[in-house]
């Protein structure tokens, strides 16, 4: 098969889909592997690593979308893949489609095939393609909020992590699945007092060994309230696998909260779990609501391209292989379930609502 690799063009976004080895191994399987002219140079990649293992170099991208029948890349596409993309393309990438509704229309009235990275679902309800995403994108989480709380930032200029004399950071995270876990295991590693919100007892149990200085809390509304009102730093990452994420801390909360107080809201690709968050990117990536800093940038691993590339691609090139090898890929029920749209219709379950 043709595989296809865009250069990515969303704002500062530098990850690439197939790192050089991954690409050369589909190479090695007589696969016809085209990457756009650049497309890896953000990550650390350029052109010669992938043509010294057989990969070929397309222009720009029109022949790269012109060249591919099945389209590799990192985020949803937008204005300048969209006038490229063809009924006859698989498309498999990160869509986010429950909280665009204009990208949906085109991707309906486009009429291929697309299949998201995050509803690629096991039959343990595990999302293989977004664990490694939601990772990083915790981590960056607790890292930028960190910062975001320093003085010069706007931030009430607070450390975190406390030392004798001083009092702790308070932390406070709803979620902790992937992205949860990893922004509740960085704050408490930095000695912040950390309370995680969750419904599952399993993942509490969890939050509760990362350390005598974690409180894992079953979300009832006044103690939600409570928790936030007292927070230096809130993180929303609330999943519903497929569609827009519920709001879990409400404006009146916000309002609460004592200024230069900070709040992360990495459920953003999925509409935002937080009342008052608003998409940002890299360029432009806070904004200030009630005297509080948000940050609701819809790419946060893009910002370390080089990590990020190599952790997506090792997860999605088993399915890229899957892909692929031809018709027989809907054999495989996880792919099948990662359908968002096909021939003009919504078919993930979380989208059947939808009005695009």
């Amino acid at each position: 098969m043709r595989i296809g690799v865009p250069k990515e063009t969303k704002t500062l976004e530098g990850r690439v889909a197939l790192v050089p080895a991954a690409a050369g191994d589909l190479v090695k399987r007589g696969h016809e592997v085209w990457l756009e002219c650049g497309a890896g140079v953000k990550s650390g990649f350029g052109d010669e690593q992938y043509t010294r293992l057989g990969v070929k170099i397309a222009a720009d991208a029109a022949d790269v979308y012109a060249k591919g029948e099945l389209i590799v890349k990192v985020k949803e596409p937008i204005a300048g893949d969209l006038a490229h993309l063809r009924r006859d393309h698989l498309l498999f990438c990160y869509l986010h489609l429950a909280a665009e509704p204009a990208l949906t229309r085109k991707l309906l009235d486009i009429g291929l095939t697309a299949i998201a990275f995050e509803t690629v679902e096991l039959p343990n309800g595990d999302l293989p393609l977004l664990a490694p995403m939601s990772i990083i994108a915790g981590r960056i989480a607790t890292q930028i909020g960190t910062t975001l709380l320093h003085q010069p930032q706007g931030g009430k200029g607070k450390l975190l992590g406390g030392l004798p004399s001083t009092e702790r950071g308070k932390v406070v995270v709803f979620g902790a699945g992937k992205a949860g876990g990893a922004a509740a295991a960085l704050a408490a590693a930095a000695g912040a007092n950390v309370t995680v919100f969750e419904m599952r007892q399993d993942r509490m149990d969890e939050m509760m060994r990362l350390g005598n200085n974690v409180t894992a809390l079953y979300p009832y509304h006044d103690v939600v309230a409570r928790e936030v009102a007292a927070a230096d730093l809130v993180v929303g990452a609330v999943l519903v696998t497929g569609a827009r994420a519920p709001h879990v801390l409400t404006r009146d909360m916000l309002k609460d909260m004592e200024d230069g107080s900070v709040v992360v809201d990495i459920a953003i690709d999925q509409g935002g779990c937080f009342e008052s968050s608003r998409p940002t990117t890299w360029k432009e990536p806070t904004f200030v609501e009630e005297g509080v800093t948000h940050f609701c940038v819809t790419n946060m691993p893009g910002a370390v391209p080089q990590t990020s590339s190599q952790a997506i691609c090792a997860a999605i090139l088993p399915w890229v292989n899957k892909l692929a090898s031809g018709g027989n890929w809907r054999d495989n029920a996880a792919l099948v379930r990662g359908i968002n749209v096909e021939g003009g219709k919504l078919v993930h379950p979380a989208l059947q609502g939808m009005k695009p």
